[in-house]
């Protein structure tokens, strides 16, 4: 075991920093090579991305085949007996929401302070890949298609909607508030921003970011059932696997056709209202799906970085324009006092919102039931879909950075977004009656849009909008559809993404056409009802997740730095009073820094088995990125960025190469 030691200032070494750093960057070529993988310390691993891990990822047909029997199955029950399929999933999903509403309220609370934990705890520094990878992805893209993949329909639809439903009806939490009233406006937008904000993204982050951890730094399969792997071990590969892999591709399935199946309602709708043409029948609604149908698969294939980048770059912009424009146009003074308002009303307000229950008043069931309950139990179905997009394309960033970005940018966005649009919406309605002409939730967007001027125009941008929230939405969920039924393939078969495309566009056609809103309706409350099982899985993905993160190289490396650096500073004031420096020395064994590490549990390294890269592979990469060259050099300066950068806590992460 190395130990620290303690040298008097007088007699400083002749060794140089230089010196020290090329001993540091040859040490970790030696990690990266698999040739000398076999004995290397747990503590120097540097991280292992799926893609060197020797996985196969051919087509699971045992997956493949029971979830399309489970789909085929649903489908045609809901088309043959739609009215019976409504039934008995509204059976069940009040069964959930009365029954077992204060396990979702619970496991929410528990989400999102783990997050807290994850995002701002020692972990914080511990990268989604490699110790020297960077992220694929800029910011501003990265952020874009967190949205397009997450609730950019959502923000359209229920942006005027829900603020405006809190400010007529208040919620229980705020029963002793005037409806209608200026402080009405605030309490609805805290609300709003409870279901919307951090802790409804927290579901989002951990998911996506223990499916980054494990496939990008472990080596893992970025699979839901892999995450459990900490816990139950090879049985993940399994029929336990199996079972949870089927699971989360049905859920995403359903979730994503009963999105497409809505918005295509409302672009219809708004096609209506900005052409002025009649109801639109079947036909029409089934042709909307079929050209979206196209662009989405296209977009699909075209891959994360051609299509889905591209669209949601574009539909930021989009959406951006509409906001802005809403906010100039609209009662902006009015609006500028609402933002910092209703942040410190929710900030203020967020025990209380979360302590909500079905006990909180006599009128707090109904609405647990149809708002908040509904809500946590739709984001932990939607959690295998978000997650698992996320984690694509967050490679590269550090558990702060990852938690920052997923859960406090959105939340801020959130907050934006509802105050213009749903503080537009209620000061119309408080002004002028406005906003209740609007015959159905579908319509309230555009009635907002056409009380403004130029409403014609922002109407069509509005529906641009959600067309390609539309898309992105759809080829999301197309390839991770085709990555579960892979085996978890980063980059899974052209033809399989088509199929789930495909998949997707014919069940929403299907049971617009076969069922209409009430077969929407009775699939939307089984995906609901399916939430339960699913917030099982929540739960052991937080324990293994934090079983894997005590046992990263990085924890086990600032865990050595913390015994070293206490056992220095002791004996240096012991030996030398105030003139020593720490450097590092033999130590007995058992007495060392590493004293308290085990270094021979297969645990810390059975999971480091790189595969070679093929001759002229990496070259390859690094010509298609446009940096050739550049990953050899970042390799070559891994030690020196990453522990000098964010390496620890206090003292630990000042941690330097000693002087000898």
């Amino acid at each position: 075991m190395a130990s620290t030691r303690t040298t008097s200032s007088g007699g400083e070494a002749s060794h140089t920093d230089g010196a020290q750093r090329h001993r540091i960057k040859q040490a970790l070529r030696e990690v990266t090579d698999p040739s000398t993988a076999e004995g290397v310390h747990p503590a120097l691993l540097p991280g292992l991305g799926v893609e060197r891990a020797g996985r196969s990822f051919g087509i699971d047909k045992i997956v493949f085949s029971i979830a399309a029997v489970l789909v085929v199955g649903v489908i045609a029950w809901g088309v043959l007996s739609p009215t019976s399929l409504s039934a008995a999933s509204g059976a069940a999903f009040t069964m959930v929401t009365v029954d077992f509403g204060w396990l979702f309220s619970l496991l929410t609370v528990v989400v999102f302070l783990f997050m807290m934990w994850i995002g701002f705890g020692r972990y914080r520094s511990v990268r989604l890949g490699m110790d020297d990878e960077e992220p694929e992805f800029s910011t501003v893209s990265w952020v874009a298609m967190l949205f397009s993949a997450g609730i950019g329909i959502g923000l359209l639809f229920y942006g005027p909607l829900e603020p405006m439903t809190f400010f007529q009806t208040l919620p229980p939490t705020y029963s002793d508030v005037e409806a209608g009233s200026n402080e009405a406006m605030h309490v609805a937008l805290a609300q709003t921003l409870f279901h919307w904000g951090p802790v409804a993204w927290a579901y989002y982050a951990l998911v996506g970011g223990a499916v980054a951890y494990g496939a990008y730094r472990k080596g893992r399969s970025p699979l839901i059932s892999a995450l459990l792997e900490p816990i139950f071990g090879k049985r993940t590969e399994g029929a336990l696997g199996a079972v949870v892999d089927v699971f989360a591709i049905v859920v995403t399935l359903f979730g994503t056709a009963v999105s497409l199946g809505i918005g295509a309602l409302q672009i219809g709708r708004g096609a209506e209202i900005v052409t002025g043409v009649g109801p639109l029948g079947n036909g029409a609604i089934v042709g909307i799906i079929a050209v979206l149908a196209v662009a989405f698969v296209f977009s699909a294939v075209s891959g994360l970085k051609r299509g889905i980048r591209a669209l949601s770059n574009i539909n930021m912009a989009v959406a951006g324009l509409l906001g802005i424009f809403i906010f100039a146009v609209g009662p902006t003074v009015l609006l500028l006092n609402l933002m910092p308002g209703v942040m410190m009303t929710f900030l203020g307000d967020l025990p209380q919102l979360m302590a909500q229950s079905a006990a909180t008043t006599p009128d707090a069931q109904g609405f647990m039931s149809s708002w908040t309950t509904y809500y946590w139990a739709w984001w932990v179905s939607w959690t295998p879909f978000v997650g698992l997009f996320i984690a694509k394309i967050s490679r590269g960033r550090t558990l702060r950075e990852f938690m920052m970005t997923v859960i406090v940018v959105p939340s801020a966005v959130c907050l934006i977004w509802f105050t213009i649009v749903g503080g537009t919406s209620m000061w119309f309605e408080q002004t002028a009656g406005a906003l209740s002409s609007a015959q159905s939730g579908e319509d309230m967007l555009f009635t907002l849009l056409h009380n403004l001027p130029f409403g014609a125009v922002t109407s069509v941008l509005a529906m641009i909008s959600i067309v390609i929230f539309f898309v992105t939405s759809a080829d999301s969920a197309s390839i991770v559809m085709a990555s579960l039924s892979e085996r978890g393939n980063p980059a899974p078969r052209r033809w399989n993404t088509v199929v789930w495309g495909i998949a997707l566009a014919t069940i929403a056609a299907v049971l617009l056409v076969g069922g209409g809103q009430v077969a929407l309706s009775g699939l939307q409350s089984l995906m609901i009802v399916s939430a339960l099982p699913f917030a099982v899985v929540v739960v052991l993905i937080m324990v293994a997740w934090a079983k894997d993160l005590a046992r990263d190289p990085q924890t086990i490396r600032r865990r050595y730095a913390r015994e070293a650096l206490v056992q220095g500073v002791r004996t240096g004031i012991e030996e030398h009073g105030d003139d020593f420096v720490i450097g590092v020395v033999p130590a007995e064994p058992d007495k060392g820094a590493g004293a308290w590490l085990d270094t021979e549990d297969p645990a810390l390294t059975d999971w480091y088995t790189p595969e070679e890269p093929a001759d002229g592979e990496e070259d390859a990469q690094d010509a298609e990125s446009g940096e050739p060259g550049e990953k050899a050099a970042r390799r070559d300066g891994a030690a020196d960025q990453h522990e000098a950068g964010d390496g620890g806590e206090g003292a630990e992460g000042e941690l330097t190469a000693p002087r000898a």
